[in-house]
């Protein structure tokens, strides 16, 4: 919750005074931040690999 109250409020204040109030590492955000990034690239690619197979058989069945 301090994490995502940071990345909301961070074009208003510094990302070091907010982690600072807020009792939170400035290293602690960040790491949390690039966790949070390769999740959703995790996500996306699973995404795009199933509809690579809808993608497939759709051709294939087009083909007949």
């Amino acid at each position: 919750m301090k994490y995502a109250w940071i990345e909301l409020h961070s074009r208003q204040w510094p990302v070091s005074l907010t982690c600072q109030v807020l009792g939170v590492s400035p290293s602690g955000y960040h790491a949390r931040k690039a966790r949070d990034v390769d999740t959703d690239r995790a996500r996306r690619r699973i995404s795009n690999d199933a509809l690579l197979v809808h993608i497939k058989a759709v051709h294939a069945e087009s083909k007949g």
